[in-house]
């Protein structure tokens, strides 16, 4: 049986879309044993920044201020604004959004002649260190700016660390500050006359170990946004507040949510009633329960540099316990799946989830649907998935012990489950989350294992025309390389939970068949996330 509301979902996709792949699938493949591990680097464990506060400047439909000091032109005290129920002065600046705007997300801060951007409020919880975003503004010459920080609410400024210059690229630069008590930040344009600079996603990492909000003493989780996952009709993205343009199936792009590193609001202000459109994002309820766990949940945006080992770069996967991996819709780099393969031999985890496809992306699946190609360059996630673990110049001999069918299936929902003595299988089907019995997908891909190639894979579900311990039609499965481990699930309906870019049909099979006993959803995917980040 087609589940009712995804049938309606494909045919609105594909009348208004000429067939543009819009159900959430993942699948899994089979990738080779682990043999030597090719990596110099040893992974340490995650390092936990208490997030207290992050500014990037997104606004909305409109700019507080969208001219150089207004009260009156030229005023020497700036004009304040409000940002986040934080009032900051803006002195010879605005903020922008225009093409020549160097941003992250839809806006960023723009800064001519020596102006500067002021907290007008204090950081009570100490900073520990700062990172910030800066490029010269379209092709302007660079400038120079400086971090400065007050201990006196602003009576008087020190500046940390070293005078900046800007380039053409949006870079991140980190300040080590380590003050305790109450602090606040100015960013000074230092020179450069009427060139101007962006400044974009300020983020303070308090010196209490607490956040500003009772803190995050858990595990690192980095869910992927590099590879399109907000493509055509998916939005797998925990919180997204910006747009962006993004290729389709069909040609030509559409306008989608854009995700930003940190969440906003923050995650300190999440208690245990909080709800999941707290964030906006098709897997913002998986994130915010991970945060009410006491976890640390973030996004790899895109543009981003996927990397390993590179102490440059701020979110370099060595500083995360959990790689979340959501139907990404494009081949990963020969350096990425580097970085990728390391992170896991050295003890990360990787989080894999598919979605339909077909024999070729050229024709319909089984069930008349397109491919989930969403960004239409001939790869869908069972390819990129399968691409990622047989062809990284590490491992391409299954290093992980199973590989993604190009098939379309339907389960709802299958309750062939492993019930063996397998004590990782036990904490993914039976942790801290709570039991998971049922699996439901809604148009997914299967896996082949492979337990010659790895003899630690095991499947966790299976359809019900298949053989509970079969090597085929496995639905979920766990397995381990080198010191690390790796989930596969086959499908993103079961971890979409309906919300998430407005423009986009989203379906909650997170919890939405909870009422009917249809699936187990919640508990499968926690369970899976905190055995991945060694939680349990």
């Amino acid at each position: 049986m087609l589940h009712i509301s995804k049938l309606k979902h494909y045919f609105i996709v594909s009348l208004a879309l000429g067939g543009l792949l819009i159900s959430c699938r993942e699948d899994m493949q089979v990738v080779s044993p682990p043999t030597a591990i090719q990596s110099t680097t040893i992974r340490s464990s995650a390092r936990v920044a208490a997030v207290a506060l992050t500014e990037g400047f997104e606004v909305g439909a409109t700019s507080p201020k969208t001219a150089y000091d207004v009260a009156p032109t030229g005023s020497s005290s700036g004009d304040n604004v409000t940002l986040q129920a934080k009032s900051w002065n803006l002195y010879d600046a605005v903020i922008g959004n225009l093409a020549a705007d160097k941003k992250a997300g839809s806006w960023s801060a723009r800064i001519r002649n020596t102006g500067k951007i002021t907290m007008l409020f204090n950081q009570t919880t100490g900073i520990s260190t700062v990172t910030v975003k800066h490029a010269t503004y379209g092709t302007d010459v660079a400038s120079t700016w400086g971090l400065f920080y007050s201990t006196n609410s602003g009576s008087t400024w020190t500046q940390s660390g070293s005078t900046l210059t800007t380039t053409a690229t949006l870079q991140t630069a980190t300040f080590t500050i380590n003050l305790t008590g109450t602090v606040r930040l100015e960013i000074r344009k230092l020179s450069g006359g009427t060139n101007r600079i962006n400044i974009d996603d300020i983020v303070i990492n308090d010196n209490a170990g607490t956040g500003g909000g009772g803190g995050i003493t858990g595990k690192k989780f980095l869910f992927d946004a590099t590879k399109y996952e907000n493509a055509g009709s998916a939005d797998w993205l925990i919180d997204a507040d910006g747009t962006v343009s993004v290729p389709i199936y069909t040609g030509g792009t559409t306008v989608e949510s854009s995700a930003q590193r940190i969440p906003t609001p923050s995650y300190t202000g999440i208690t245990a009633s909080t709800p999941e459109t707290y964030w906006k994002g098709g897997m913002s309820a998986w994130a915010v329960e991970l945060v009410k766990r006491g976890h640390l949940v973030e996004t790899l945006p895109a543009g981003t540099a996927i990397t390993y080992g590179n102490t440059s770069n701020p979110q370099d996967l060595s500083n995360y316990d959990v790689y979340m991996l959501i139907e990404p819709n494009r081949l990963f780099t020969a350096a990425e799946k580097t970085a990728i393969m390391n992170f896991v031999a050295n003890g990360g985890g990787i989080m894999l989830i598919a979605d339909h496809t077909a024999a070729t992306t050229a024709g319909t699946d089984a069930n008349g649907y397109n491919p989930s190609d969403r960004d239409g360059d001939g790869y869908d996630s069972p390819r990129v998935i399968n691409d990622l673990m047989s062809n990284n110049g590490i491992n391409n001999n299954n290093p992980f012990g199973f590989t993604v069918d190009y098939v379309d299936v339907d389960e709802q929902p299958t309750t062939k489950v492993y019930t063996g003595t397998n004590a990782n299988a036990q904490k993914l089907l039976n942790g801290l989350a709570g039991a998971a019995t049922k699996l439901a997908f809604y148009a997914g891909a299967t896996a082949t294992i492979n337990t010659t190639a790895n003899p630690n894979v095991q499947g966790l579900f299976w359809r019900m025309s298949g053989t509970v311990g079969a090597s085929t039609q496995v639905m979920a499965l766990l397995s381990t390389y080198g010191t690390g481990r790796i989930v596969f699930v086959g499908d993103s309906s079961p971890s979409d939970d309906g919300t998430g870019d407005t423009n986009d049909n989203l379906f909650n099979g997170w919890s939405g068949d909870a009422p009917s006993g249809f699936t187990s959803h919640p508990a499968l995917h926690l369970n899976a996330a905190l055995w991945l980040a060694k939680a349990q």
